[in-house]
């Protein structure tokens, strides 16, 4: 994990702090504004989308490139994600990137380190509860990747809503001043969410897997006619999902947009946050819900 990374293209490939700050501050002297792009690699058009996003609003874009092991638990993936470093750095250079900043495990986890960011409530429901630790690796890994490039934009995608319900809450209780930018997700032909892991699927896996599309639409559409109670669209997204031998329901929700708590009925912004298994591979989605004002107004 300590060996040097070679630099595939002819944007600056850094792995150090100290040389990514030295390197960003010349830039702020010049009145840069910076935009930042959190990933760990294996990039594909959602992530691409963001560093388009982020070209345009800012003079530079910071991609950083870090497999994090804290947010990884025991049996999870770790060892077999995908690592197509030079890949990944050529088409960050193309989407419009200026850095890519690449940090060894030692380097942003130093001998010693014991110190970690916990969302008690937000970090521990939903994903946080399938996944125990998860949101505790991903706060503590964008905390100091925050401190490290101090952007003055940092661009995150929606398709991963509870991630950025718990980086916007961090963001709020610790006063960061980065603007957040939260970029709509992007879907493959048939809907399916882009995600890394999709290339985990078998053909006839990644088939079945488009009825999580078709869910999260059909109650999008129910909701726009009028149904607003959760367990109703609950029921149904349950159903449709069900009618696909491969998959295997892990959850299905809808929430409070800010605080992902469940609701019984749409009358506020909402989500349908819902995890699914096709084979060992667990896929996640979700729906953003907005009442009318009149609905709003009756709650």
């Amino acid at each position: 994990m300590s060996e040097s990374i070679v630099q595939p293209t002819e944007i600056p490939v850094i792995e150090s702090v100290a040389e990514l700050r030295q390197h960003l501050q010349r830039l702020r002297n010049q009145n840069r504004t910076i935009g930042f792009v959190p990933t760990m690699g294996a990039l594909h058009d959602g992530h691409l989308q963001l560093i388009k996003v982020a070209r345009k609003s800012c003079d530079v874009v910071v991609v950083s490139i870090f497999v994090n092991p804290l947010q990884f638990g025991p049996n999870e993936d770790l060892n077999r994600y995908p690592r197509t470093f030079a890949s990944d750095v050529e088409q960050s250079a193309a989407a419009g990137a200026s850095i890519v900043f690449a940090p060894t495990v030692p380097e942003m986890y130093p001998d010693g380190f014991e110190t970690s960011v916990n969302l008690h409530r937000m970090g521990a429901i939903l994903e946080g509860a399938s996944r125990p630790g998860h949101f505790q690796g991903v706060a503590t890994v964008v905390m100091k990747l925050f401190w490290m490039v101090l952007p003055d934009r940092a661009f995150f995608g929606q398709k991963d809503a509870q991630q950025v319900g718990v980086i916007q809450r961090m963001s709020r209780d610790m006063n960061i001043p980065i603007e957040l930018i939260i970029v709509p997700t992007v879907r493959e032909a048939d809907g399916l969410a882009l995600s890394s892991r999709n290339r985990y699927l078998s053909p006839t896996e990644r088939q079945q897997a488009g009825i999580l599309y078709q869910a999260l639409s059909h109650a999008a559409e129910r909701f726009q006619t009028g149904v607003t109670s959760a367990d109703v669209l609950l029921y149904e997204i349950r159903e449709i999902i069900g009618s696909v031998t491969l998959s295997r329901l892990d959850y299905a929700e809808i929430v409070d947009s800010q605080t992902f708590e469940p609701l019984e009925r749409v009358d506020r912004p909402a989500t349908i946050v819902l995890a699914v298994f096709f084979g060992s591979t667990r896929l996640i989605d979700n729906w953003l819900l907005t009442p009318s004002n009149s609905e709003a107004d009756r709650a």
